[in-house]
C-alpha cells in the first residue's frame, strides 16, 4: 500500500520547480535538474507536462501563488487593524528571506521579470497571482469598512510595494525594505481609518 502522505511525483516536480524558479530564476532552471531534484526521470516529467518548461513553470508559479495567498489569508485574518496585519505579513517576509540566505524570493516575480514583453502562458499565471493577492488584501480592507474603489487601489498599492520591497530587501541583503514598506502600508491603510 503507498504512503498517502508522500507527495506524487507530479507534486514533487511541482514543488521542485517552484523553489528552483524562486532561487534561479525561470531562465536558470533547467528540466533535468527539475527532474534530478523532484527524483523523478525526464520521460514522468513530460508525462505529467508534455509542454515541456513552461508547462512545469506554469504550475510552479501557480503553486507558489497559492502558498503566498495561503500565507496572506493567514496573515489578514481576524478582526484586527488591517495595517498592522499588513505589515506583521512583511515582517514575516523578511524573516523569510533572511533565514534563506537572501535567495528565496519571489518566484512569481521572477517568472515575470524574465518573461516580460512575451504572450505566454507564464506571463498569465503571474498576472492572476497578482490580482488574487490584490482581492485577498482588497477583501479584507472592504470587510474593516473600506469603500471598494479604496480598497481596490490600497491592495494594489500593497501588494506592489511588498514584491518591491522582496527585491530590494534581497539584493541590500537587509530585512529594512520589507519593514519599511510594512511600516509605510500601515500608516497607508491607517490614513483611511475613520
Amino acid at each position: 500500500m503507498a504512503d498517502k502522505s508522500a507527495p506524487s511525483t507530479r507534486d514533487r516536480i511541482v514543488a521542485v520547480s517552484a523553489r528552483l524558479i524562486q532561487r534561479q530564476g525561470y531562465v536558470g532552471t533547467g528540466i533535468k535538474q527539475i527532474a534530478k531534484e523532484a527524483e523523478a526521470t525526464l520521460g514522468s516529467v513530460y508525462h505529467f507536462f508534455p509542454g515541456g518548461k513552461e508547462s512545469v513553470a506554469v504550475a510552479a508559479i501557480a503553486y507558489s501563488a497559492e502558498e503566498f495567498a495561503v500565507m496572506l489569508r493567514e496573515g489578514l485574518a481576524g478582526d484586527g487593524d488591517p495595517g498592522a496585519a499588513i505589515e506583521r505579513c512583511a515582517g514575516e517576509l523578511a524573516v523569510a528571506l533572511r533565514e534563506s540566505g537572501w535567495t528565496d524570493g519571489c518566484p512569481v516575480t521572477a517568472a515575470a521579470l524574465e518573461t516580460l514583453g512575451t504572450d505566454s502562458e507564464i506571463q498569465r499565471v503571474c498576472a492572476e497571482a497578482l490580482r488574487g493577492w490584490e482581492r485577498i488584501v482588497e477583501e479584507r480592507l472592504v470587510g474593516s469598512g473600506f469603500g471598494a474603489g479604496d480598497a481596490r487601489e490600497v491592495a494594489t498599492t500593497v501588494i506592489s510595494a511588498l514584491e518591491g520591497a522582496e527585491v530590494t530587501a534581497q539584493v541590500a541583503r537587509s530585512e529594512e525594505p520589507l519593514r519599511a514598506a510594512g511600516r509605510q502600508m500601515a500608516r497607508l491603510v491607517g490614513s483611511y481609518r475613520v
